[in-house]
């Protein structure tokens, strides 16, 4: 006996039902699905680099956790949607497309990393959905005029080593007794061109002769790099290094055994907690610039993160990392307001470009338009003291 054909309006609701929810509400528009709005990122939650990613995320969560026992913006929760990548570029590709499309999320946040956001870039570009507060202060992400869907809270990395350099040519080294180690990729290639580029504003225009040592991403192998510093022509007195926590430490412990009095000055992507606990109390002189302030700083918002970690989060040490996905989201959440009841992935960045005298608790005034993309440009100094970094005056070295 032959089966029955179902009737053809029952074929027609079947298919509607099958249709991916991303697309059934218009693929794109990152309108978010019923009383929520999905947000979305693509960050370090294993791997060498892990701690970068959990701490942002940390962070970030802290605070639309806040925003969510308050009853949510215009109505609706907010709900991060997190996807590992490793620090791996390639990871970092596939997820951001995961979140634009499967997750249709409104705007990705709180990306780790410049090598990643090589891959990611562009992906927001093609698709008009804003990536927002990446940890990382290279310039692909600091474009002039600035990409419509790019938009950062950090200081730059030029502007990390701007301070850095001066601090270093202030304090009686002279330019060729720098050298630097750097990871081998766009962070690494990102954060040395910003340290020559400060050189040479400030009359030095050999920075390119300087030693200069490298390592591959997500491993430990500093050796060779160390080995390149050491048959530099100069001994070197202070070294800037470009990279991540756990290579960081290893090289430091090398290196002081060879060079005792060296400072070595890292940025602030390096995650000075993580540090601290990876270079496990030696004796070293070891900086890191900060684009957040101190942890035990008096500021509202400073105050506003210590009493969400330790509500959400109590069992979790604070630290800058998070400081600074707590401040994120809370931007990102404003811009969200700001839109409407309607917010989609264009109106928010309309809502986050017309953004005029924010204040999320810091020392500084928030604004965005068309042709600045960036909330802050404070940069602090920190020193390893005993297990830990304190903060210091750039003219205390």
């Amino acid at each position: 006996m032959l089966c029955q054909q179902p009737p053809r309006f029952l074929l027609l609701l079947l298919s509607i039902w099958l249709i991916p929810p991303a697309i059934a509400q218009g693929q794109g528009q990152g309108q978010g699905q019923g009383q929520e709005i999905v947000l979305g990122t693509t960050t370090a939650i294993s791997g060498p680099a892990k701690f970068l990613g959990t701490s942002m995320v940390r962070g970030i969560q802290a605070h639309l956790a806040e925003i969510n026992s308050a009853g949510g913006v215009h109505g609706k929760s907010l709900r991060l949607v997190v996807l590992d990548d490793s620090y791996h570029p390639p990871s970092a590709e596939k997820n951001m497309l995961r979140l634009i499309n499967e997750y249709n999320v409104l705007s990705v946040v709180g990306n780790v990393g410049t090598p990643t956001a090589v891959k990611t870039i562009p992906l927001a570009m093609q698709h008009n959905t804003l990536l927002f507060g990446t940890f990382s202060g290279a310039g692909i992400l600091r474009k002039s005029p600035p990409d419509r869907y790019v938009i950062n809270y950090r200081a730059s990395y030029e502007e990390e080593m701007a301070h850095t350099v001066r601090a270093i040519l202030d304090h009686g080294i002279t330019a060729d007794e720098i050298a630097f180690f750097t990871q081998e990729d766009a962070y690494g290639d990102s954060g040395y061109q910003s340290a020559i580029k400060s050189l040479t504003k400030l009359g030095f225009k050999h920075g390119d002769k300087l030693s200069h040592g490298r390592y591959t991403r997500n491993t430990l192998n500093v050796e060779q790099g160390l080995l390149r510093i050491l048959e530099g022509p100069v001994k070197p007195r202070a070294i800037i290094i470009v990279g991540s926590y756990a290579p960081a430490a290893r090289f430091i412990k090398l290196a002081r055994d060879v060079f005792p009095n060296v400072r070595f000055f890292n940025l602030s992507f390096i995650g000075s907690e993580a540090l601290a606990t990876a270079l496990d109390g030696i004796d070293a002189h070891v900086y890191v610039s900060q684009v957040v302030p101190p942890l035990d700083s008096t500021l509202p918002g400073v105050d506003d993160y210590r009493r969400a970690m330790q509500q959400h989060y109590p069992d979790s040490p604070l630290d800058a990392v998070s400081l600074e996905g707590y401040w994120v989201s809370r931007i990102l959440v404003q811009g969200i307001r700001k839109a409407g009841k309607t917010v989609n992935r264009e109106t928010l960045v309309d809502a986050l470009e017309s953004m005029e005298g924010l204040n999320i608790g810091s020392d500084e005034t928030i604004r965005f338009d068309n042709q600045e993309h960036q909330a802050s440009h404070r940069v602090w100094l920190s020193k390893f003291h005993k297990d830990r970094f304190v903060s210091v005056s750039w003219d205390k070295l």
